[in-house]
């Protein structure tokens, strides 16, 4: 679903600027594990800040079978999907977005946050407001508008059975993520157009339940990997979390990229967060409609 983007502030003129307390519309789909939500609603932990994997000349041992055909597998975790793309727009959200530079040393040297919360008016349209935009600290980024418009693009639910037969999609191996043990499938689009990005990745799909927990990977057109115009940033590690028992939401991504300047190259992160979520009203009733007689 495309958002418009006509309320989007003008941050043109410098990192530096405030954005003014507008209502935003729409909702980031995106392309972010906990223990499965049956037992606990309590998130997955984020990735660690580095990730060291030991390389020896031993084989890995062959990974046993899946308990169900891959087949199956994928067509039950597809159908999961859809039902968490449909449930998704009628839940509220805080979302943080955060942008980091690194200096030399490997520690932070300057900072952008923007804040919003859902909210709905009075005519129940949705929107994401603006609730904190501390000064930006950036010296070579600038989040732009069409920066979040292309964020906000990104399908968080790329694999729905409606889609599947445009990848191919193989099981590769089984992984815990945190304590939830996993099958891994790698998936990648069979075409590639111009004006429909792909997702090229690997899911995380919980043994138990068949449903994603995770991803990793970008969206690839015939052009190459798919990004926002002025930011580097195209792979994309999200995790997600179960709210109300049943359905696994994007509450957390994070890309890391180097920003290649004339001289040197400045190490840059970009994190986006979710948290409160909650059910939304339902929409008030349109003008003229009669209300309903209760028996």
């Amino acid at each position: 679903m495309m958002t418009d983007t006509s309320l989007i502030p003008d941050l043109s003129r410098g990192a530096s600027k405030r954005w003014p307390t507008l209502l935003v519309p729409g909702v980031l789909l995106f392309v972010v594990p906990v223990l499965h939500a049956q037992e606990t609603n309590r998130p997955l932990t984020p990735p660690p800040e580095h990730n060291v994997r030991r390389i020896t000349t031993d084989a890995p041992p062959p990974e046993p079978p899946p308990a169900l055909p891959p087949e199956q597998i994928i067509q039950h975790f597809s159908q999961r999907e859809q039902d968490f793309a449909q449930a998704r727009p009628h839940f509220g959200y805080k979302k943080t977005i955060r942008l980091t530079e690194f200096g030399l040393d490997g520690k932070p040297s300057g900072e952008f946050e923007l804040v919003t919360q859902t909210e709905v008016g009075s005519e129940g349209e949705v929107f994401e407001k603006v609730v904190e935009n501390p000064p930006s600290t950036l010296r070579y980024l600038q989040l732009e508008p069409p920066d979040l418009r292309a964020l906000m693009s990104f399908p968080a639910y790329p694999l729905v059975p409606g889609q599947l037969s445009k990848y191919d999609l193989k099981y590769v191996g089984r992984e815990k993520v945190d304590e939830i043990d996993c099958y891994i499938f790698e998936a990648r689009p069979k075409i590639v157009e111009r004006q429909h990005p792909y997702f090229q990745g690997v899911v995380w799909v919980d043994s138990q339940y068949l449903e994603v927990v995770k991803t990793y990977g970008k969206f690839v057109t015939d052009l190459g990997d798919y990004h926002p115009p002025s930011l580097p940033f195209s792979n994309f590690e999200t995790y997600r979390e179960n709210v109300e028992g049943k359905y696994w939401f994007p509450n957390y991504t994070r890309s890391d990229d180097y920003l290649h300047l004339k001289d040197h190259d400045v190490p840059v992160r970009l994190v986006i967060k979710w948290t409160d979520f909650k059910p939304l009203p339902p929409a008030p009733p349109t003008a003229g409609a009669q209300p309903s007689k209760q028996p």
